[in-house]
């Protein structure tokens, strides 16, 4: 049977790019003592206060239909909290909620871009860029982010590779894999960029409040001259350690979310509403874990840049926030895909080679920074220990 330009676009995406994940499943469910630190779950669970919360919506039969922009009173919440940030007013008519950021990027996207167009990422990526940009129809342009950079967008790479193809230009900050944070005076240029070109700025900002001390986040939607062109993505997933309640939104100009309400309502007509009152009392009461996992993923990032700097060749790369670190791995010989799998295999510990989000990261791998403070400190042995091996077999 024919099936549709869509999924041939997609074709190929996704599977070879968790093959460590699925190998290091694999050898845990034949008993091997495997350290896991290729997915950035939160290493605490969903805050109770979450949990009764949406039991007690559930309760009051909060489980009719939604509407299609999302309940009134999260996006008032998301409102308040924009407005406050920014320092100007976003209302609640330029919100639209989705089940989780995943999906509120892959409508924006199908909203700013088809086939024709051409969206600038950085190279390395989120590995779910690749998809939700084909899918609309439109090429990825990958923007190399260079570690002399610290791994953040440079203007002029992206002035490089503008055209008259491209529509948008995709950033992410704090940025998925490195844990870089965009500047101002990046954002400055970027705009001015996107000013001058006629571009939309998304800005995935899934991480905005997993900032390490002596860090500053900034967002491009404080610039009221960007206020026409950049839209925000965003979700509770990380903030507030609730990936699973799939619960996040967009946040962009009236004439864009008044756009895209009719697409937003053919595929989804909302979110549930139980799971969005408890996403309004997470918004509007804070998050009561993110400001621990901030400090033990911080921790955690300087306790393996010291100890792989002292006792090995391997080079980490310093995050300023979010769940992981980046590894350059060429001392050992060996790329970042099959240093990946022959520390899996040899010493026990399941890690991301780094072209699962990009070609730039051919000789880095990414560790999560998210098991429990024991189990990183064993994971720190192992990773030391295989260096080592490999060190002296290549002497």
């Amino acid at each position: 049977m024919k099936q549709t330009a869509i999924t041939k676009r997609l074709a190929g995406l996704g599977g070879a790019k968790w093959e460590v994940y699925s190998k290091a499943k694999e050898l845990v469910a034949e008993g091997r003592d495997i350290i896991e630190m290729t997915i950035g779950e939160p290493d605490v669970p969903t805050p109770v206060e979450l949990v009764d919360a949406t039991v007690h919506a559930l309760r009051q039969g909060r489980t009719a239909y939604s509407n299609g922009p999302g309940e009134a009173g999260l996006r008032n919440a998301l409102a308040d909290r924009y407005s406050r940030r920014v320092g100007r007013v976003i209302s609640d008519d330029q919100i639209l909620c989705f089940p989780g950021t995943q999906t509120a990027l892959y409508t924006v996207l199908m909203g700013v871009a088809e086939a024709g167009n051409e969206v600038l990422v950085g190279d390395p990526m989120y590995a779910t860029y690749e998809g939700v940009i084909r899918a609309s129809g439109a090429d990825m342009v990958p923007v190399p982010l260079r570690s002399e950079n610290g791994f953040r967008i440079a203007a002029q790479d992206i002035a490089d590779r503008i055209n008259d193809r491209t529509s948008a230009i995709l950033l992410t900050t704090p940025h998925n894999p490195t844990g870089s944070i965009l500047t101002d005076a990046d954002i400055d240029a970027i705009g001015q960029l996107a000013l001058e070109h006629d571009l939309w700025i998304i800005s995935d900002e899934v991480y905005d409040e997993l900032i390490f001390d002596g860090s500053a986040f900034a967002s491009p939607l404080s610039r009221p001259e960007l206020a026409d062109r950049v839209i925000v993505v965003s979700s509770i997933s990380k903030s507030h350690a609730a990936p699973g309640f799939r619960s996040g939104w967009c946040v962009g100009p009236r004439d864009f979310t008044r756009a895209l309400l009719p697409l937003s309502e053919t595929m989804l007509f909302g979110n549930q509403p139980f799971i969005a009152d408890m996403t309004e009392k997470a918004i509007r009461e804070g998050s009561s874990v993110v400001a621990g996992m901030a400090h033990r993923y911080a921790e955690r990032a300087e306790r393996l840049q010291n100890r792989l700097s002292q006792e090995t060749r391997l080079r980490v790369h310093r995050p300023q926030a979010g769940m992981f670190a980046m590894i350059e791995v060429s001392e050992t010989g060996m790329n970042g895909n099959d240093y990946a799998l022959h520390l899996l295999e040899h010493g026990n510990v399941a890690v991301m080679p780094g072209t699962s989000f990009g070609e730039t990261m051919e000789n880095w791998v990414r560790v999560a920074l998210t098991v429990d403070d024991a189990t990183f400190t064993t994971a720190c042995d192992r990773i030391i220990n295989h260096a080592n091996r490999l060190q002296l077999e290549t002497a």
